[in-house]
């Protein structure tokens, strides 16, 4: 957006008679991303333009298409006219990014590369450290404050214990960033877990499925629900989806590419005894009752696995992962994703809403009354 501005593609335009400010067309931004190789070709460009749409980032002026056009229409940045929703998540995550900014552009910075374990950890800091310099700074009035701070962000993951093991203390803890906020990010590794390839098989993948213990020979788990349909399925360790910080431990790797671990092979047979359509799912006295999960995804994942379309349902659930210990199981339909409707998406665009969404999931799913 900011590279936009300066580059005069967003600027004020006239169209019948009327002045839209801020707003740019979207032909001209599609030949930007081709020239500025942010996409290889026009078909991505607007693939790209349309995740940003999905995601409420942009906006035809007048609201008159939900789709992004390769045409002489005019679409605006919603940070531009006021319509950005500041959820608590989002506020969460600028809050995040502004006190990494400041931490990092100070002399004498409490973010260092720190030792634990043997391990090196990059932007590290101690838990009471963190607190003195927030109070230091009045970005908090009070310990107990810096206190609730650290932990919606590390709930949000914006930080994290260096080994995933403790919440956020005031004690000498090590902690970390867990997101380069400064690192510049291709618009392209949006789409990276758009192919059902990269969905299964993506260490960033929030469908990768777990393994139930650490035993190097046993690693495949059984849906929670018993299923003659359901095969045993390959297990491959998900890392955090701070990936992108560059470090060498165990959760966190390099500079994201599409390197993939061993195939994680879902069995393509539904696990649906018969298709059911939306209008179904919705019709008054439905023989479904609507449920609302809450999942905290721990290092490995979520631990279940998303099919279909329109509606999509539960395939696969680890029974010692996070979403069994919320309550789901298969053949539930997908309702909404963090307050989002899903009804009518696929499940690559629920699986984008996840991956952008904080750790802590919450889900409402329809489930078939026995």
């Amino acid at each position: 957006r900011l590279r936009l501005h300066d580059g005069k593609l967003i600027k004020d335009r006239r169209y019948h008679l009327r002045t839209y400010p801020n707003c740019f067309v979207a032909k001209e931004l599609t030949d930007w991303l081709i020239g500025h190789k942010e996409a290889p070709d026009r078909e991505t460009g607007i693939r790209l333009m349309q995740k940003l749409m999905d995601h409420y980032i942009i906006h035809h002026v007048c609201d008159e298409h939900s789709d992004y056009k390769d045409a002489k229409l005019l679409y605006r940045f919603r940070k531009d006219d006021g319509t950005f929703p500041l959820s608590k998540d989002v506020k969460v995550f600028m809050r995040g990014q502004s006190l990494y900014e400041k931490l990092v552009s100070v002399e004498e910075s409490i973010l260092k590369v720190r030792e634990e374990n043997s391990v090196k950890y990059q932007r590290t800091f101690l838990g009471s450290e963190m607190i003195d310099w927030l109070i230091q700074e009045g970005e908090v009035e009070n310990r107990q404050e810096a206190v609730e701070l650290g932990r919606a962000l590390l709930e949000h993951g914006i930080i994290q214990h260096v080994s995933n093991r403790h919440h956020f203390f005031d004690s000498d803890i090590l902690y970390q960033f867990w997101i380069n906020f400064r690192r510049r990010r291709r618009l392209t590794e949006l789409l990276n877990e758009n192919s059902s390839r990269a969905l299964s098989e993506s260490p960033d993948s929030p469908f990768c499925l777990r393994k139930l213990n650490p035993d190097p020979g046993n690693t495949s788990f059984l849906s929670v629900q018993t299923n003659k349909e359901i095969k045993v399925v390959s297990a491959v360790r998900r890392s955090s989806i701070t990936s992108l910080s560059g470090n060498s431990n165990a959760y966190f790797s390099a500079p994201p590419t599409l390197v993939f671990p061993p195939v994680a092979e879902c069995n393509p047979k539904s696990v649906l005894k018969r298709p059911v359509t939306n209008e179904e799912l919705l019709s008054p006295g439905a023989p479904y009752v609507k449920k609302t999960l809450t999942i905290v995804g721990d290092a490995v994942g979520w631990g279940f696995v998303v099919r279909g379309g329109r509606p999509c349902h539960i395939q696969a659930v680890d029974p010692g992962g996070p979403a069994a210990a919320a309550g789901m199981k298969v053949c539930q339909f997908v309702f909404s994703v963090n307050g989002v409707y899903v009804l009518h998406l696929d499940y690559q665009t629920i699986s984008s809403l996840i991956m952008t969404g904080p750790r802590t999931l919450v889900m409402e799913v329809m489930e078939a009354i026995e």
